[in-house]
């Protein structure tokens, strides 16, 4: 993989780019090019150094944002959680409220992910098991992980749910076995199509629910 710095602003894992007319901030360059390290080298790979050096910034603005490794870790959780959502857009989990459109959203934002953002899935992973060593880094990363959780919670109320949050829990890890295996598992050759995961999906709602999800 590429080490080379590059003075150009260094997209983020998924293609997103800056959300101005003029450009990425200095503080989006930054947090893009930790994703892209954390994706390519790991976390052993992501330091100050290494990003300024990515980025084409001079030594030390890196630093100078993000002063110590917890805070370049939570601006890379906090850059992750915002391109994560424009992916799983909130307004296709929501094609529906009841079962059958609760699958539909799912199964297309899920594809989505699939097709086109794996490498943010492999920065979830690094960041995700360095927050198990780092107790003020895994109360950031799940804070931030609670933007997907609580309106999936709601969904499944809307769908008839009678325990929406156990349930709710049932379908995120559906949703994360899913991703794990087409992204770095042992599918990642085959993943499935749109209607596919609509089907399982559907199956899994219609046997949580007791009614017909599609």
């Amino acid at each position: 993989m590429p080490t080379r710095s590059t003075p150009a602003h260094t997209a983020a894992p998924g293609g997103s780019r800056s959300s101005g007319p003029s450009g990425p901030s200095r503080a989006e360059l930054i947090a893009d090019t930790a994703l892209a390290l954390l994706a390519e080298r790991g976390t052993r790979g992501l330091t100050h150094r290494a990003v300024d050096e990515r980025a084409g910034l001079p030594q030390g603005s890196t630093s100078n944002h993000a002063r110590t490794r917890q805070a370049l870790l939570e601006a890379s959780v906090r850059r992750l959680a915002e391109l994560e959502a424009r992916v799983l857009v909130p307004g296709d989990l929501l094609a529906g409220s009841d079962p059958a459109g609760v699958a539909a959203g799912l199964a297309h934002a899920l594809h989505r992910y699939l097709v086109g953002s794996t490498q943010l899935l492999v920065c979830r992973y690094e960041l995700a098991l360095e927050a198990t060593r780092r107790p003020g880094l895994r109360a950031f990363y799940d804070d931030a992980g609670a933007r997907f959780r609580d309106p999936l919670v709601a969904l499944m109320t809307a769908a008839g749910s009678a325990e929406p949050e156990r349930q709710a829990l049932s379908v995120v890890a559906w949703a994360e076995g899913m991703m794990f295996a087409c992204a770095v598992g042992s599918y990642h050759r085959a993943v499935p199509t749109e209607d596919e995961l609509r089907r399982s999906c559907t199956e899994l709602l219609r046997g949580m629910l007791g009614t017909e999800a599609g």
